[in-house]
């Protein structure tokens, strides 16, 4: 027998003792601060937390590269330990979710919404499927001492999370009380919430950890066990089929119910291995010879070798040179799986499935007789093993039992954007996690974009006390504004409402001298006026003196009193003496005096709504440059300003290539783009035209700085593009080609998921959100 197994068994070797309670069936015989468990005499263990990966959307080739990089990590496991995977499936704790997603109401006239966008979000939640699925590496070794087994997993622990960091899954430790929550949560099943173990106040007072995690009531039977007034069970692969696919532990997981599944691996050190194929390689080749020669004395000189001796040595040798010149390794395999249920019924039926899965792979799982208790703890991330069901494999055979499906988005106190197609749960995400809260939102018209973005300007103003600000080139979120109280300036030359060009609060410049940047501004906009040429030397001096003289009066009175507007500065142009002056106020009379002198008044608008909508459907082909440099400015001025409060801005882009048209406001809007961030805001941008939208060389980078991104339904060309942009595989691409409307792939950092959202027609938040003729309220 192999060396290796002959010494675990050894150590694993326990005299079994009678459990007199429900504490005794918890093999955790001490604990120790930093998450380390002693399980047994000298065995301790030690837990990591690792997160999903994309591998079931990931083209062929990603998915191999996952494959190689998987079987590497598997190859760097220590031959001395025992590493147990686990996946374990949660149910999502009601309680829980309804406190850190659900809207609170606030007693004003928007509570109808808010009831209403709740209600849509537990029906999501309860047809979802309210499971999450936790993954664990648990590494157990033999070690004289605490102190010997601390050290060795500071060595394993950090090749561990280097491993799991290149197949792009984040991996930490787990510390005392998250690793006996596991074994709370699963034994004491909806009592998540109640869950708060600390372990200086639990030694102080003298009492067992074990209390705290343990069910009321264990009892096991020959086939099933019942823990408090749940009913358990526990399997395990017998029989594995000559191929695999690698989506086989993905379909044993996707049971929407409480459970568990361990793979325990032992790798065998390779001389070892090896001295044991060759051995028996001999023995298979000894056979045949010894077969051969009773066949010549009984003058039987042309028998060919028997099929099993002769398919025996293929495989014998096959193995061999897997292990000599493949770089593989030898482990042992067992894979064990317990699910709960409510009731012995449902635990019959669940295991049926879950055999049925299994016999679709041809492989076989056998319920365990007798020894559910052993089963159970060998299931469990505790670090034991006492189910001997060893199978023997080679690192690539092991590899596909690989871990990891599909990533999940989910933020706490994040706004809802749909379901994930793959894994089915809800996708919460919180863009101010992110490194860039920036975002982008593309698709073809129809595609279900403003949707999108009115789905998210709705959550926030129904659950934050955060400022919107929205630019509407197409009158499109007119309704909704008006529903939610904000405020609609319609900007045009004959329109009532003014903004004023010169507006300024004592914020704006960003702790300088707020008067530098207008003075910058203002001759941005004196560019436009005149025509978009390029300013002199000599224009830019007297427009920057004449901008600090207008505001003087202004500054000295604290920023209080009128603002000066663009009428006073072509006043305060007229006095100067040099004829380039007189040229400038020339040039830009007709939009402080003539009939396009709408920035030029005071400001009569509320620009200080929570929700504003800057409506520009109107602004004539003359105005628009002028109108998005005024309107980003204001913009600018209200996000400093909110700042200066601590108040989160978000704001809203619609048709946004329109303002790339234009070369100020593409540049003003870029960095706005990269400044916002430190401002406590986030932008959106919302476009179709994503091949217009990267002919741009500055939409491009904004594209590539933005961390969320939300893409629909795709025109062909756009498709590739973006592709080239992101890195999309084909298989993603697939989500985002001919889908419905609200379907398509979503970015929140690193992660890529495919999501559905799916708004229910019959409510009054639907026919505020919808542009389809018809639809809308």
């Amino acid at each position: 027998m192999i060396k290796t197994l002959t010494n675990l068994l050894k150590q694993d070797k326990e005299k079994f003792v009678v459990p007199k309670g429900v504490q005794d069936c918890i093999p955790i015989t001490a604990i120790y601060d930093d998450g380390i468990f002693r399980v047994g005499k000298d065995k301790y263990s030690k837990s990591f937390k690792f997160t999903d990966i994309n591998f079931a959307v990931a083209s062929r080739e990603d998915k191999e590269a996952m494959f190689l990089e998987y079987s590497e990590l598997l190859n760097s496991l220590d031959s001395g330990a025992t590493t147990k995977l686990t996946i374990n499936n949660r149910r999502l704790n009601r309680l829980d979710f309804e406190k850190t997603i659900l809207i609170p109401e606030t007693g004003d006239e928007l509570d109808v919404y808010r009831e209403e966008y709740n209600k849509m979000l537990l029906d999501k939640a309860t047809g979802a499927n309210a499971i999450v699925q936790d993954k664990y590496v648990t590494i157990s070794i033999n070690k004289k001492s605490v102190e010997d087994a601390r050290t060795y997993f500071a060595r394993v622990g950090a090749d561990l999370i280097a491993h799991f960091a290149r197949l792009g899954s984040k991996c930490v430790e787990l510390e005392t009380d998250e690793r006996l929550r596991i074994v709370h949560d699963f034994f004491r099943v909806g009592e998540e919430t109640a869950y708060h173990f600390n372990i200086k106040e639990t030694r102080k007072k003298g009492h067992d950890f074990k209390d705290y995690v343990c069910p009321d009531t264990m009892e096991f039977e020959k086939d099933y066990f019942k823990m408090g007034n749940r009913y358990g069970r526990v399997l395990f692969l017998r029989e594995y089929a000559s191929y695999i696919k690698d989506s086989m532990v993905a379909e044993l997981t996707d049971l929407n119910r409480n459970l568990m599944m361990s793979i325990d691996i032992v790798p065998v050190p390779t001389d070892e291995a090896v001295r044991e194929a060759e051995s028996r390689l001999l023995g298979v080749e000894t056979n045949i010879t010894n077969w051969q020669r009773k066949q010549n004395q009984n003058n039987n000189f042309s028998a060919t070798v028997p099929y099993d001796m002769e398919q025996q040595k293929k495989e014998m040798k096959e193995f061999l040179d897997d292990l000599t010149t493949r770089d593989q390794r030898m482990m042992f395999a067992v894979l064990t799986m317990v699910h709960t249920a409510d009731s012995k019924e449902q635990l019959d039926n669940d295991t049926e499935a879950l055999l049925t899965t299994a016999r679709k792979h041809l492989c076989q799982f056998a319920v365990l007789k007798y020894q559910q208790m052993d089963g159970l703890n060998t299931a469990m991330p505790f670090g034991t093993r006492k189910i001997d069901a060893f199978r023997t494999l080679t690192t690539e055979s092991l590899a596909v039992f690989i871990p990891f499906r599909v990533q999940d988005i989910y933020h706490e106190n994040g706004i809802y954007y749909g379901q994930n197609v793959i894994s089915k749960n809800m996708i919460i995400a919180d863009r101010r996690q992110l490194l860039n809260g920036n975002s982008f939102i593309l698709g073809v018209s129809g595609g279900g974009k403003s949707f999108a973005a009115k789905g998210e300007i709705e959550n926030i103003i129904l659950s934050s006390n955060a400022d919107v600000i929205i630019i509407d080139p197409e009158r499109e979120y007119s309704q909704l504004v008006k529903a939610l109280g904000g405020e609609i300036i319609n900007i045009s030359a004959t329109s009532p409402s003014h903004i004023n060009a010169m507006d300024m609060n004592k914020e704006y410049g960003d702790g300088a001298n707020p008067v530098i940047l207008k003075s910058e501004f203002i001759m941005s906009l004196c560019e436009q006026l005149i025509g978009g040429t390029n300013l002199g030397a000599k224009q830019k001096s007297i427009i920057d003196r004449c901008t600090a003289s207008v505001y003087r009066d202004y500054q000295q009175r604290g920023y209080t009193g009128t603002v000066p507007t663009l009428q006073d500065f072509r006043a305060e142009l007229l006095k100067q003496d040099e004829p380039e002056a007189k040229e400038i106020a020339l040039a830009i009379e007709l939009f402080t005096h003539g009939s396009l002198n709408t920035f030029a008044k005071p400001t009569n608008v509320d620009t200080d709504n929570r929700l504003i909508c800057y409506d520009i459907l109107d602004l004539g082909k003359q105005l628009m440059p002028i109108g998005m440099l005024v309107v980003l400015d204001s913009i600018l001025n209200r996000i400093t300003h909110n700042r200066a409060k601590g108040k989160q801005t978000f704001i809203f882009i619609d048709e946004i290539y329109l303002l790339f048209q234009h070369e100020y406001s593409a540049n003003f809007l870029f960095t706005l783009w990269k400044r916002v961030r430190k401002y406590g805001a986030y932008a959106t941008g919302i476009t179709q035209n994503v091949d217009d939208l990267l002919q741009s060389h500055t939409a491009r980078t904004m594209l590539a700085n933005s961390e969320f991104l939300i893409m629909l339904n795709q025109a062909s060309t756009d498709r590739i593009e973006l592709a080239k942009l992101l890195n999309i595989s084909d298989l993603q691409l697939s989500y985002i080609t001919n889908v419905d409307a609200g379907h398509g792939l979503i970015k929140v950092g690193s992660s890529l998921v495919p999501f559905a959202n799916k708004f229910p027609k019959n409510t009054k938040l639907y026919k505020l959100m919808t542009t389809k003729p018809g639809e809308g309220a």
